[in-house]
């Protein structure tokens, strides 16, 4: 009231009313600021204050808003309350027409902006920075001033307190409305992405500077939840502010950082912005594993750019983060996860087929983009409890709606989800019960890695391992055979894990007994009775197999083995299962031949012959198994006297049995199995599918009683004679086989799949190579002197490799056991290793003679097989594999370390190569050498790149690619390929190409014959005639490499005077120097190309689309030079001379060439005509390309006061142009014609 009263009794129109007036102003403010009123009342004055501002005069508004900047300077400005006067007297200042200002006048307008500048460029006290930030919401701004204001607030963000942070980013983001919304964002996620790198180094590197108080990890991740939550809630209300948000991160991925990843997630739960914000990161995850890939594979680009800035990281460490409290952010993690795994996840193969096979490393963007997903799905489990359910639901509901394509990724993620947490996911047990459902209805392969995923789960848990076999008796039932392969499959996979310690009598086995009688005991560590009752239950379940389709058997014989591993007890039960199995086909007369029954094996069903009993993998079911037994008995000597006779009874029906089989198909013929050299065996015919059938059975028993009698010969010499009478009936059936096949348009025979064992062949291929024991000596002798059994020994431990290479598992006993199959690897390399350097190669000229492999040839398609498949499956031991066989060279030689030991190995296969090339060129054999070179490929792989083996290996590449001179092209190509791969991990390979691009243009001539080639030799030194096409994709490599830069350079944003600093202070940035070298010198090699008389085809066309991305990337570079984002130094200049001088004017003569020897190609080969006008569109281009790298350079001259248009040749005008030589030759033929028509033409006139 006293106010109110003061102001009625001065009138503004006086002196003293108007001075009275300002001295209540200058005396209220300092009053609302001191704290000692209460805040209604000190809101009450201010708003008095506020109503009378417009009528104070010009003079004491300035004297007013002085006092604001000077109390702001001093920071008397602590409280704020009377800021919000502030704005009210800036708006009535800037409404004034003059004001005194120093010795002169200024408007108000300018006045009020001068007092602005002095207010943002003075030190601004950290209490009051949100204050004023609040104030400025209220204040008329230029977008000058806004950008002068936001810089300055987030200047200050280093100066407040952790907990000031969020209420001031509330401030700029109401501020943001004015403008500048980019500047707002960018300086936020700055400052935040600062304070993580800060927290990043500390907890490396530890708290080495006592004196700098660090912020706790807790209390940063909380506040950043908080601005993140202020930001999603400011684009929610302004869409303009969303849209500048990600436009920001759409222009350029190298901004992305935890934080930035976390506020996309948030903002993607906006509906609007959802699929954006998915599509981008999705594109910044690929983009960053192709860039990773790029820089692994390019020294060049090591070198220029050593640190790479990892999406998959910064998701990761999302994850971590949003442990604290970001609810926000998981809801889209998940979401990003599925998004990934879907998108990237593997495709179905040809005509929809599902090309599962066994996992292997990623290696490709889009697999490792998939596997993210994975990692970021299963983090996700693990620390955020809500998630789980939906996580695993989700999983679940692929898993049964995706037949039609692999969901072997799907598999890993439950199966590492159930490994991490199988208690909490017997939470959600009902899931997976519902699931269970449809096993039956699902591919095999999805059920196999689905049961195998819950396998833990079963051990603790009753009501789901009652639930599973619910499901597997119906499935046993069902009318699909997937189905019915599923429910075989389950109760395998029970049967490995339930494991027996006690036993039940055999006479019990057939007892009846349901699941709902077995209690498992969790707390306990086993409980073996109820475990026996529950396996003897399956097992009688299983023999129902017995009488189903072939592919049901298969799939129980080839189970049993690991069930008798990991269950020993159960042997008895399984063992007369078999033997009453084989008993059916088994001929007890013994002196009948043959001494199986083949008809029974085969059924026929609408005119068509199957299989129905796979004899051949019961027998080999049963001999497995017989070794197993042995070897568990010598290990263990425990069992009771009653086991042991129950087992011996079994055990010696069952070898004799097989004894007579072994003794019986020794002297069965041919025609005892219906076989015959003169019938028919083409797949074609039911005859011909039948005696296959029957030949393969065959074969695959011959193979079986191999093995065994190898086994139970333990050296002897008649057992191995008894072997090698097998083995030459196995023989003659087999080349009866591939005799058939080879006739006829189509091959009707495929080499069947060996049955013996790899680890059989491990011990075979050591005891007819290297096995010097003195008393196996007699014995060996008779396996060695065959040299055909020496020959299907390699064969067929070539093919087990390449299965496993392909599949990760090989057939018999142990394929799927990754730790053996590894060790049989090691000692095969040893072996084949031995045998490649120690028998030379003279040896065995008599194989050249029959068109087959030479056992030389098998070694080595051997080892390049073992080394390419430890590469992908087991790379962390390859080391290993390869010290194993050091012991083929002198002790002097063995190697230090792991890059020794693969340089040893290299100089093995490289004096390999130099005895091939040194021979005569009519003894060359050329597909040993190209494994050769294969096999060197592969091992340079595993050199440092910065180790000294690697450079002399090269060197040792220059030095073979200069010296050879055999015209043999595969050869070639494979040698170049490898020095390139190699030379690409040491330097940039753009000089090595110029080389060959000069050696090309040497041998081949020049397109205009008038002129020779200067400095032409007359050896092909790199012998590279053939291989023009492996040149020209290496340019490709260059320029990828050399657009990837420039890209990236661009991405960076340099700003205009950061450009213009560089101009003039004549310092260029080292990427844009290598990037201008490497194209000068390509450049240099391009001209080599464009001046050789290439063939036209493939190698033309091919640098026709080269050099039209080499203009654009001209283009490109040109425009950036012109836009100050490059510098425009002399290395551009040489550059544009270059191309001007040199590769342009040589470029339209190649044009010319080119479409000349396509005319006559159009003329000459018609079938060709669509197919050539198709490829011939790539000229246009090229023109386009030139004429617009032209455009740009004018525009650059202009700009840069420098005449780069004096280097150009203009071009013409290619429609209308007159080739003078070409419109002779037709009016002469005008003329021609024209001189014979006119005597027919007088004749007809008589």
């Amino acid at each position: 009231v006293m106010f109110k009263g003061i102001f009625k009794g001065s009138p503004p129109t006086s002196t003293e009313g108007a001075k009275r007036r300002l001295l209540l102003y200058q005396h209220c403010i300092p009053l609302c600021e001191s704290g000692d009123l209460q805040t209604e009342v000190a809101s009450d004055i201010i708003g008095l204050l506020m109503l009378e501002t417009h009528t104070l005069s010009g003079p004491s508004l300035a004297q007013l808003a002085t006092l604001f900047v000077d109390a702001i300077k001093v920071g008397k400005m602590g409280n704020g309350k009377s800021l919000e006067l502030f704005p009210t007297v800036l708006t009535a200042l800037a409404a004034c027409e003059a004001l005194s200002y120093g010795k002169g006048e200024l408007s108000g307008e300018e006045y009020k902006k001068q007092l602005i500048n002095s207010l943002c460029s003075s030190r601004w006290d950290p209490q009051c920075v949100i204050h004023l930030t609040t104030m400025f919401r209220d204040v008329p701004l230029s977008p000058e001033e806004l950008q002068f204001l936001v810089e300055k607030v987030q200047r200050m963000f280093i100066k407040l307190d952790l907990q000031e942070i969020p209420p001031l980013v509330y401030q700029l983001l109401l501020l943001s409305a004015k403008g500048c919304k980019k500047l707002v964002l960018d300086g936020i996620i700055s400052y935040f992405k600062e304070q993580d790198l800060s927290q990043e180094e500390e907890q490396k590197h530890g708290d080495l500077d006592l004196e700098v108080q660090s912020i706790p990890q807790d209390q940063l991740r909380h506040v950043e939840g908080t601005v993140i939550l202020h930001i999603v809630f400011a684009i929610r209300l302004d869409h303009e502010l969303g849209r500048e948000f990600l436009k920001s991160f759409k222009t350029s991925h190298g901004d992305l950082c935890p934080f930035s990843v976390a506020l996309l997630l948030s903002v993607a739960r906006i509906q609007r912005y959802e699929e954006q914000v998915f599509d981008l990161l999705k594109g910044a995850i690929i983009k960053s594993y192709k860039d990773e890939l790029l820089q692994q594979g390019s020294k060049f680009l090591q070198d220029l750019i050593p640190g790479h800035c990892s999406v998959a990281q910064m998701l990761i460490d999302t994850v971590k983060n949003s442990v604290f409290g970001w609810d926000h952010v998981t809801q889209g993690l998940v979401q990003l996860g599925f998004y990934l795994m879907d998108t990237f996840g593997p495709k179905p193969g040809p005509f929809g087929k599902t090309a599962e096979g066994s996992a292997t490393v990623a290696r490709t963007p889009t697999q490792q983009a998939c596997k993210l997903g994975g990692q970021v799905l299963l983090q996700g489990f693990k620390i955020h409890e809500p998630l789980r359910g939906e996580i695993l639901e989700q999983v679940l509901n692929r898993l049964v709606t995706k037949t039609a394509s692999p969901v072997s990724h799907y598999l890993d993620l439950f199966s590492d989800i159930v490994v991490s947490a199988p208690m909490i996911l017997l939470e959600s047990s009902s899931k997976v019960t519902e699931t269970f459902d449809y096993l039956s209805y699902l591919p095999l392969a999805t059920v196999q890695g689905l049961l195998k995923a819950v396998q833990p789960l079963l051990k603790v848990s009753m009501s789901l391992k009652d639930a599973l076999i619910l499901v597997l008796r119906k499935a046993m039932f069902s009318s699909q055979l997937d189905g019915r392969k599923s429910a075989v499959t389950g109760f395998l996979l029970l049967l490995k894990n339930f494991k027996v310690l006690g036993s039940l009598a055999s006479s019990q086995c057939s007892q009846s007994i349901s699941s709902s009688q077995i209690q498992v005991d969790v707390h306990s560590r086993y409980n073996s009775a109820a475990n026996e009752a529950f396996c003897l239950e399956i097992l009688s379940s299983l023999r129902r197999c017995l009488s189903q389709q072939a592919d049901v058997r298969l799939m129980l014989y080839e189970g049993f083995y690991d069930v008798l591993r990991r269950n020993s007890q159960l042997a008895s039960s399984i063992m007369q299962t078999l033997l009453s199995q084989l008993k059916r086909y088994y001929e007890p007369e013994q002196d009948l031949l043959p001494p199986i029954k083949l008809e029974p094996c085969i059924t026929a069903h609408r005119d068509q012959i199957y299989l129905q009993e796979p004899l051949v993998l019961c027998l080999c079911t049963i001999h497995c198994l017989l070794w197993l037994q042995n070897t568990q008995r010598s290990c263990n000597l425990d069992n009771s006297d009653d086991e042991e006779e129950e087992n011996e009874g079994y055990q010696s029906e069952l070898q004799t049995i097989l004894d007579s089989i072994t003794r019986r198909m020794i002297k069965s013929e041919l025609e005892d199995f219906e076989l015959d050299k003169s019938a028919e065996f083409s797949m074609g015919s039911t005859v011909g599918v039948k005696n296959n059938i029957y030949a393969v059975l065959v074969m695959g028993v011959y193979e079986v009683l191999m093995e065994y009698n190898f086994i139970k010969a333990n050296y002897s010499k008649s057992g191995f004679e008894e072997v090698m009478e097998l083995f030459t009936r196995y023989h003659k059936i087999s080349e009866i086989l591939k005799e058939k096949s080879g006739k006829g348009r189509a091959p009707s025979h495929k080499t069947p799949r060996s049955l013996l064992s790899l680890g059989f062949i491990s011990t075979l291929l050591e005891v007819v190579s290297r096995d010097n024991t003195q008393s196996r000596e007699e014995a060996l002798s008779v396996l060695r002197t065959n040299g055909e059994f020496v020959r299907y020994s390699l064969c067929v431990a070539v093919q087990k490799i390449q299965q496993l290479e392909e599949t990760g598992q090989t057939d018999g006993p142990d394929g799927m056991n990754t730790d053996k199959t590894f060790r049989f690897l090691r000692d095969m390399t040893s072996v084949l290793m031995w045998r490649y350097i120690k028998i030379p190669s003279v040896v065995e000229d008599a194989g050249k003679k029959e068109k087959r492999s030479s056992l030389s040839h098998l070694c080595l398609e051997g080892l390049l097989r073992i080394f390419t498949t430890c590469q992908q499956r087991y790379s962390d031991k390859m080391a290993q594999l390869l010290f194993s066989a050091t012991e083929i060279s002198d002790k002097d030689e063995e190697p230090e370390d792991d890059n020794a030991t693969t340089f040893f190995y290299i100089r093995q296969f490289q004096r390999a190569l130099f005895i091939q090339l040194n021979g005569r060129e009519e003894e060359f054999n050329s597909k040993e050498a190209q494994l050769l070179v294969s096999i060197l490929s592969v091992l340079s792989r595993q050199l440092n790149p910065s180790s000294q083996q690697f450079v002399q290996m090269i060197k040792w590449a220059v030095q073979i690619c200069q010296d050879t001179s055999f015209e043999d092209s595969a050869f070639t190509k494979g040698m170049l390929s490898l020095l390139f791969s190699l030379h690409v991990l040491f330097r940039s390979p753009v000089s090595l190409l110029l080389e060959l691009c000069q050696d090309i243009h040497s041998q081949l001539g020049d397109i205009d014959q008038v002129h020779r080639v200067v400095n032409s030799c007359t050896k092909d030194r790199f012998g590279i005639v053939q291989t023009r096409l492996l040149v020209l994709s290496q340019v490709d490599r260059v320029l990828d490499e050399v657009d990837w830069l420039i890209a990236r350079k661009k991405n960076q944003g340099t700003s205009d005077k950061s450009g213009e600093a560089t101009q003039t202070t004549g310092q260029q940035d080292p990427v844009e120097k290598a990037v201008t070298l490497q194209l000068g010198t390509l450049l240099t090699a391009l001209n080599e190309l464009v001046q050789t008389a290439l063939l036209p085809g493939t190698c033309t066309i091919t640098l026709l689309r080269q050099l039209s991305r080499t203009y654009t990337i001209l283009t490109t570079l040109v425009k950036y030079v012109s836009m100050l984002i490059w510098c425009f130094s002399l290395y551009i200049y040489m550059q544009v001379k270059l191309s001007g001088s040199h590769l342009t004017p040589q470029c339209y003569s190649f044009i010319t060439y080119a479409q000349v020897h396509f005319s006559f190609l159009l003329q000459s080969t018609p079938e060709l005509c669509s197919k050539l006008l198709r490829e011939m569109k790539v000229i246009p281009n090229l023109i386009f390309s030139i004429e617009q790298y032209e455009k740009y350079l004018i525009t650059l001259s202009k700009k840069s006061k420098v005449n780069l248009m004096q280097y150009m040749k203009l071009s013409t005008s290619r429609d209308f142009r007159i080739n003078a030589a070409t419109l002779d030759a037709a009016l002469q033929e005008q003329d021609d014609k024209e001189e014979a028509q006119e005597p027919k033409q007088k004749k007809r006139k008589q």
